[in-house]
């Protein structure tokens, strides 16, 4: 990949870009803010570190849209973050006209690009994204999935004692109090988590997986996480930069998947070079699909909001 811009320098763009140059995942980074100087200054930031982490990737940034110009993949991660006790969905109102306008800025600028949405509420502006560019939905994909299942990989390594890296998880669902952790499908190298951690203390991680975005902000209190959403994100890039094709739980556009349509919704997606190549439906048993169904309907009512907004 030659070029992937990121709109929004705050905390999680920052770290998303000094990861994407550690990683040489492309040729050139390009930061856009509306913040006079702040692109600028933390473009110079990055490039300084390059002498230590040995990396020739281009970082420039603007207050100017036609930095996007000839962009490969947009990320977007612009938007008012929320405050100790505002849900992802308090922040709609307000983050809805800002991806509007960055959504058109994309479009003038970079019409070939596939666009990856990671502003709050997730869900629900990746649907507005998708349904403004009139994209087919393998170029219109969200981030979510990913950093829910790292979490919960997270939390079960605190539980067990053993290594994050053996332990496989799968979160489906809206980004939010009603996301869909799938206990059933998750492992320690291959063997269920069930093996090595009760029921209830089971339930407590799928608790704490739904609160972990809430529970980094209360700590914090005057930011939401940005190390772990930046990590996600490049995850994501590294797939689609070099066609892996993994199996990742991203934000898609629904066709007729798990019976639903017109929707934007966490699902396990094949994650390639084209984008979102296909879509994998799971066999989910009565609770998880119970679940999930609840998830859809926080995720619909969101976007009854948005027509309301017009």
């Amino acid at each position: 990949m030659n070029k992937i811009s990121i709109v929004g320098a705050g905390r999680v763009g920052e770290t998303t870009a000094q990861i994407l140059a550690e990683e040489e995942l492309c040729r050139e980074i390009a930061l856009l803010d509306v913040r006079p100087g702040v692109p600028e200054g933390i473009a110079l930031d990055i490039l300084q570190m390059a002498p230590f982490f040995e990396f020739d990737c281009s970082i420039s940034g603007s207050n100017d849209a036609r930095i996007l110009k000839d962009s490969d993949l947009v990320i977007v991660t612009a938007g008012l973050p929320r405050q100790p006790g505002m849900s992802r969905s308090d922040v709609l109102e307000a983050n809805v006209r800002i991806i509007d306008e960055v959504t058109d800025q994309i479009l003038r600028y970079a019409p070939d690009a596939m666009i990856l949405v990671v502003s709050n509420p997730v869900d629900t502006l990746t649907y507005r994204v998708s349904r403004r560019t009139g994209w087919d939905r393998s170029r219109v994909f969200g981030q979510a999935g990913v950093l829910d299942a790292a979490r919960m990989a997270s939390f079960i390594a605190q539980e067990t004692g053993y290594s994050a890296v053996d332990i496989t998880t799968l979160v489906l669902g809206g980004h939010g109090d009603t996301m869909v952790p799938v206990p059933r499908l998750c492992t320690v190298n291959g063997i269920p988590i069930a093996h090595f951690i009760s029921e209830e203390r089971i339930n407590a991680i799928i608790e704490r997986t739904r609160q972990g975005g809430a529970e980094i902000l209360a700590l914090r209190k005057n930011s939401s996480a940005y190390d772990a959403p930046g990590a996600a994100v490049v995850a994501m890039v590294d797939s689609i930069v070099n066609n892996r094709r993994r199996i990742l739980s991203c934000v898609a556009i629904l066709e007729g998947e798990y019976g639903e349509s017109d929707l934007a919704m966490g699902v396990p997606c094949v994650l390639g070079d084209r984008g979102v190549e296909s879509i994998l439906e799971l066999d989910l048993n009565a609770r998880e699909r119970a679940d999930f169904d609840r998830s859809v309907a926080a995720v619909r009512a969101d976007i009854e909001r948005l027509r309301e907004l017009g």
